[in-house]
């Protein structure tokens, strides 16, 4: 329990109190936002405002991460490393991003398939590392890795795994389009893997996850690095997280989920996410086969703001639903649990 809170306490303010520093480099440096031309008018007078800050949320994490295993007697394991570098790994497809923007002065970085192909290589490497060396449970899972009976195969396994990291970073980048609302919900869905991951260490002999407590340690460093982050992300925001952050969190959400046995419950904890990228789906299918447009803007919180709700209220209410998706995947984990277990 001491690791966890230190992990956690450490990540949140490393996160407060680096994140201004940042601002004032990437200020000085004139590193800011470019903002899309057809996106909603509103949002022009963000154009400037730093970008780039999920350099200090994986900065936060990381460290988070190793405060945790310094005096506390919790060793690391293969996962837990492994889902560290697929954030670092995630953050630096989405630094890369980024930069373009800033350096060409346009709102496009990185063409779709380089972004796409750096996404899909990361989430092979992280696959086959997680099932060749840390040896993660290749079954089809939704709370337990015996949930179906289906065990996938290494190399159905590594699809899988690969299309889960890739869909869930490109998910959480997809929300990232008003102050605050990626990191805020994000905060719901890494807490809520924090806790998932300490009933597991603490009920092994059904979970059969070896390093559950220290995906613990790592949901709920990048819980308090989100936090951190929001203090000064939320609207009006001093700084964006850019494509470093929403990456790093969407690999490292699907990371975790991946290794906790938790493949099927993700689309549940994550559910805004789900909704969002489902909204740009419907969106694209909707006017390439009718010519129509189903929603005023896709991504969904784009819709709202056009129909005249302010972005405030549009953060808010989505932090709401995507404190719901956590506690329902929280409370189907547990109604699990206890159906297995027998206890009424």
């Amino acid at each position: 329990m001491i690791s966890l809170m230190v992990a956690g306490g450490v990540a949140l303010w490393l996160a407060v109190l680096i994140t201004p520093l940042l601002i004032r480099w990437l200020t000085r440096r004139s590193i800011g936002q470019q903002i899309r031309e057809d996106g909603p008018r509103m949002h022009q007078a963000k154009a400037g405002t730093p970008t780039m800050g999920g350099i200090g949320m994986v900065v936060a994490m990381a460290v988070g991460y190793l405060a945790a295993h310094v005096g506390t007697g919790v060793a690391m394991s293969r996962t837990g490393i492994l889902t560290v570098l697929v954030v670092m790994a995630a953050a630096a497809i989405g630094f890369l991003d980024d930069w373009i923007k800033v350096r060409n002065q346009r709102s496009l970085g990185l063409n779709k398939r380089a972004k796409f192909g750096s996404q899909i290589l990361i989430g092979v490497a992280f696959a086959v590392a997680a099932e060749q060396w840390a040896h993660v449970n290749t079954h089809l899972s939704f709370t337990r890795w015996d949930s179906f009976g289906v065990d996938l195969g290494p190399i159905g396994w590594v699809v899988w795994a690969t299309f889960v990291i890739v869909a869930t970073a490109n998910a959480v980048n997809l929300t990232d389009g008003l102050d605050g609302l990626a990191s805020g919900s994000a905060t719901f869905a890494f807490a809520c893997l924090a806790v998932i991951g300490y009933w597991q260490f603490r009920h092994y002999s059904i979970y059969h996850v070896g390093s559950a407590l220290d995906l613990a340690l790592t949901s709920v460093s990048l819980a308090g690095a989100c936090l951190g982050f929001l203090w000064w992300n939320a609207s009006p925001a001093k700084i964006f997280m850019g494509d470093t952050g929403s990456l790093a969190i969407g690999a490292g959400l699907a990371a975790l989920c991946l290794q906790m046995n938790l493949q099927l419950l993700l689309p549940v904890i994550g559910g805004l996410f789900v909704v969002v990228t489902l909204s740009v789906v419907i969106q694209v299918l909707s006017f390439r086969l009718f010519h129509r447009r189903v929603f005023r803007m896709a991504p969904l919180h784009h819709h709202f703001e056009l129909g005249g709700w302010p972005e405030t209220t549009v953060i808010v209410r989505f932090w709401i639903i995507a404190g719901l998706c956590a506690a329902l995947g929280l409370g189907i984990f547990y109604a699990d649990f206890l159906s297995v277990t027998g206890i009424h």
